[in-house]
């Protein structure tokens, strides 16, 4: 069966399901809120336990990845992103899944092979590029004040 190219389009239009784009904009609102409501939280306790606010925020950082990482490997984090779609992308939860999901998913190929070089697939290029402009803004900013 031949179709043309505007056959084709009109066909996957008409089979594929009408996604409720206000009703999925609405859940990613209200999920990833939770998640930053959550992770005030955390920067709120820590500060009451007499934290520093620079310290408090880093110790927020640390308890949300570890939060995101833990959920993900007991297949919570996934449900919660099938009902709240980009609102737990964004969140610091989110990279800690995309780090955690890859390295669970090959695990079962061994230690080095299926964990350690899968750990970084999503993640890996968002920390290179981060560790390279960091480096190049800080070599810019140390000429500026040397010359």
């Amino acid at each position: 069966m031949q179709m043309s190219n505007e056959e084709y389009a009109a066909y996957v239009r008409a089979k594929m399901p009408k996604s409720p784009l206000w009703a999925d904009v609405g859940k990613a609102f209200v999920i990833g809120g939770l998640i930053c409501c959550v992770g005030q939280g955390f920067l709120e306790l820590y500060r009451a336990l007499g934290a520093e606010p620079e310290d408090a925020a880093a110790w927020c950082s640390v308890t949300m990845v570890f939060l995101g990482a833990f959920l993900t490997g007991l297949g919570v984090y996934d449900d919660l992103a099938r009902q709240g779609g980009a609102g737990t992308l964004v969140p610091i939860t989110g990279f800690a899944n995309a780090v955690a999901s890859p390295a669970l998913e090959f695990k079962t190929e061994g230690m080095v092979t299926g964990l350690a070089a899968k750990i970084f697939v999503i993640a890996g290029p968002v920390i290179t590029f981060g560790i390279l402009a960091s480096v190049a803004y800080g070599l810019v900013l140390w000429l500026t004040q040397i010359l």
